[in-house]
């Protein structure tokens, strides 16, 4: 069987003072990653093994310096190998009331609809047509999203994890292993780019550059506050987007077929701004002028579907599975061809 807990916990120092009701400080740490850990990211390995850590706190200490493997820095994107030794500075663990809270099940409301959302599901996966608006997971205000939907409907499967991410405000296929090993497969296809990924997307303006494919390096950056804003930048991680359009609704708006060469935070969302024509409906990265002339058209959040995903198994044909985009989607585009024929 995987590992799941760190092999082995040892503290140089530890501080426990401080009245019940208040987060409490651990002194240095060091973990072991098991047979299960391997290939895994450690900001991952990280949200999993400290439960009771903010997830922002995970990421601040990585940033930092904080953690190191084998001696060595580790960036959120570093992979672990069985046997590495991982170093944790004292941490600020959450209080009672925070894990109590974090415990609460999900809504009655959000398990049924997660569950009317599946579109695909086998022995090994379990695929969810995402609807825009609902998170992925639980954090930064929210105490559960899709995959504790999925956990609280099926407490028989323990090792339910996601594949990968969505925004919030993106819709369409999404991806949940239901065991570590299957899990370890797909995110090898991920690395090695073997999976395509499809999304269709509604821009604003009309996209005169044809088929075209933007490789710009994207770094990540944190404003104040904690909020995570991606740019365009010669130090960044390379990122491939591939832009096809597929129909033009005059000078307002285009419709396009996207396909990533690379699977970078806000990828899509930051070449189509930086190209002069950002997703429709972005508040992050959009053009709040051309985007009140779609209003009256049902623009009401950001127009971005992650349409398909196509990879092949081991032993196995290759696997495709689609999402149709939501109703809303579907009535803007309709009004749109009515109007602008």
């Amino acid at each position: 069987m995987p590992t799941h807990k760190p092999r082995s916990v040892s503290a140089q120092s530890a501080d426990e003072s401080g009245s019940s009701g208040a987060a409490k400080a651990r002194g240095v740490s060091y973990v072991e990653a098991g047979e299960g850990d391997a290939g895994q990211r450690i900001d991952n390995f990280l949200s999993r093994i400290l439960k009771d850590v903010p997830r922002s706190l995970v990421y601040r200490i990585l940033r930092t310096g904080e953690v190191r493997v084998n001696g060595k820095r580790a960036k959120p994107e570093t992979r672990l190998a069985e046997g590495d030794r991982i170093r944790l500075p004292p941490l600020q663990r959450k209080t009672e009331e925070q894990r109590a809270a974090e415990r609460a099940a999900p809504s009655r409301s959000l398990r049924e609809f997660v569950a009317g959302a599946i579109i695909h599901e086998d022995r090994d996966l379990i695929v969810v047509n995402k609807p825009a608006g609902v998170a992925v997971h639980g954090g930064s205000g929210l105490s559960a999203g899709v995959i504790e939907a999925l956990r609280a409907t099926h407490p028989e499967l323990k090792e339910l994890e996601l594949v990968h991410r969505l925004d919030r405000d993106t819709s369409g296929v999404l991806m949940v292993a239901k065991r570590r090993a299957v899990l370890r497969e797909l995110h090898a296809l991920l690395r090695e780019r073997d999976m395509e990924k499809r999304y269709l997307a509604l821009v604003v303006g009309r996209w005169p550059f044809g088929a075209k494919t933007i490789d710009l390096p994207l770094k990540t950056n944190l404003k104040q506050g904690g909020e995570r804003v991606v740019r365009v930048h010669a130090d960044g991680q390379q990122a491939i987007t591939t832009f096809k359009p597929i129909q033009h609704f005059g000078k307002l708006a285009t419709l396009l077929d996207i396909s990533l060469g690379t699977g970078r935070t806000h990828q899509i969302r930051v070449h189509a701004a930086h190209a002069g024509h950002p997703i429709a409906g972005d508040e992050k990265y959009g053009d709040r002028e051309r985007d009140a002339k779609l209003k009256p058209y049902g623009l009401n959040r950001m127009f971005l579907h992650a349409q398909s995903l196509t990879f092949e198994r081991k032993g196995a044909k290759p696997f495709t599975v689609s999402a149709p985009p939501p109703p809303d989607w579907q009535a803007l585009i309709e009004k749109l061809k009515q109007d602008l024929k």
